[in-house]
């Protein structure tokens, strides 16, 4: 079996060949078919994430073990079961949904294995999909696809689910209302798509790259903004009315968290998703005197990958940019994602 793996942080991913492993008990061994390329794979492979004035935190010291193998948005083909594995058979073709808990504890219980304090996701804290083959410990993780082409369902593991999650967080106004997406990437695409799939009112989509912008103008948004304008603001409460009663903020920067609070009507919400770090100080009173809020949301759970399922099934694929790339080129693909150069989505596949 062949996987990339991180061996050292902040250094290329190694092509490292093994046996392949043998099932057991409730695991399921998938031959994969599609992986998509995450930009959180950078701060993966990068060893930390930035916390701002100069504090970092390692992902070594968060419970990564290395080597590990990369991957979490994962398609592949069931080709053996272990003896308790039930409810899939040989042949199935699955999206797996790569954020697991230890499935104990009260968050866990409560269907957020997303949030679990033990986490063990794949691509992470177990190997994930860069590979040949990935092992799945048990059948819950697992979304039969039918037959959906595996490199559009595979970025729903992790950049569907993601924002639709996120978009949930918007509540009744979303449909009612213009939201403000910050980050016209992958994710960005993703949101902007699947915000109209679930009756949208309307989004401006916010990015400092042109072409970004472009590609969300393509894609539907009611108008973009250049962040790095200085009267980016401005423009952002112009264009919604007032003020965004939602904006969601896929960059996670000290400059796009500030641009979104600026942004926010009284009442509004800023949701925080992107993890490209750095630091805010803020003055609590307009907190209470506008009630506002700032929500994280990470991932999503088993139930919204069910949801988000559904939703595809109901109303299409998202129709977000996808580029297909050899698994042996990831290393390229991942400086091409460093440089701010890809455009949507590229996923790996084992052709």
């Amino acid at each position: 079996m062949r996987s990339f793996q991180i061996c050292q942080c902040g250094e290329p991913l190694q092509c490292v060949e093994c046996s392949t492993p043998q099932p057991k008990g409730t695991e399921v061994l998938l031959r994969m078919l599609a992986a998509g390329v995450c930009h959180s794979d950078l701060h993966l492979s990068d060893g930390y994430f930035d916390l701002g004035g100069g504090k970092r935190l390692s992902v070594v010291e968060r419970g990564m073990r290395l080597p590990v193998t990369l991957g979490h948005e994962n398609v592949g083909e069931v080709v053996a079961l272990g003896p308790q594995a039930k409810g899939v058979k040989l042949g199935d073709r699955v999206l797996v949904d790569p954020w697991m808990g230890c499935g104990e504890c009260r968050v866990c219980r409560r269907g957020d294995e997303n949030l679990c304090t033990r986490p063990s996701s794949l691509g992470v804290f177990r190997d994930g999909g860069y590979s040949d083959h990935l092992l799945v410990p048990h059948p819950r993780y697992l979304f039969d696809i039918g037959d959906l082409p595996p490199e559009r369902v595979a970025p729903l593991a992790c950049s569907g689910v993601t924002t639709y999650s996120a978009l949930k967080k918007v509540g009744p106004a979303l449909t009612t209302d213009p939201i403000v997406i910050v980050g016209a990437g992958g994710l960005g695409l993703m949101c902007l798509a699947l915000h109209r799939a679930m009756g949208g009112h309307s989004a401006v989509v916010v990015d400092i790259d042109p072409a970004k912008r472009e590609a969300a103008r393509r894609a539907g948004a009611a108008a973009v903004v250049d962040g790095a304008a200085p009267d980016a603001a401005k423009q952002i409460v112009a264009a919604t009315g007032g003020g965004a009663w939602a904006v969601i903020d896929l960059v996670g920067s000290t400059a796009s968290v500030r641009l979104g609070l600026d942004s926010l009507i009284k009442g509004g919400k800023l949701i925080l998703v992107g993890l490209y770090g750095g630091d805010i100080t803020l003055s609590l009173p307009p907190f209470p005197m506008k009630a506002i809020a700032i929500q994280g949301s990470y991932t999503g759970s088993l139930s919204e990958t069910a949801e988000l399922l559904d939703l595809v099934r109901r109303t299409g694929l998202p129709p977000v940019p996808v580029a297909t790339r050899p698994l042996g080129d990831v290393n390229a693909v991942l400086d091409e994602l460093r440089a701010g150069k890809v455009i949507g989505r590229v996923v790996l596949t084992n052709a």
